[in-house]
């Protein structure tokens, strides 16, 4: 009889420790989820922050290669006629 006392014991002390690691991993688990959204949201954060400064570099390359030499001149010229093609584009597909 005292086999089985002590059987049961056991077995409540193995349950209250299996809850007590659920109750742990339920809050890491939660902890864990709020560091994903927001190690989410600054990465979307930083992917705007570089998508303004690529325009803003590439701005600049385009100002520094106006005011540049006469070789790049030819570059800006291609730059801009690009940049002209790209307008039409919209404007073609506003018009649709």
């Amino acid at each position: 009889m005292s086999n089985t006392i002590e059987a049961i014991h056991l077995l409540e002390d193995k349950l209250k420790s299996l809850l007590s690691n659920y109750e742990f991993l339920i809050k890491e688990n939660e902890i864990l989820l709020q560091n994903n959204n927001k190690l989410q949201h600054q990465l979307i954060e930083n992917q705007q922050i570089l998508e303004e400064q690529q325009k803003k570099y590439d701005l600049l390359k385009i100002a520094k290669t106006i005011e540049g030499s006469s070789d790049s001149t030819k570059n800006t010229k291609l730059k801009i006629n690009a940049l002209i093609r790209e307008i039409d584009k919209c404007i073609v597909q506003l018009h649709e």
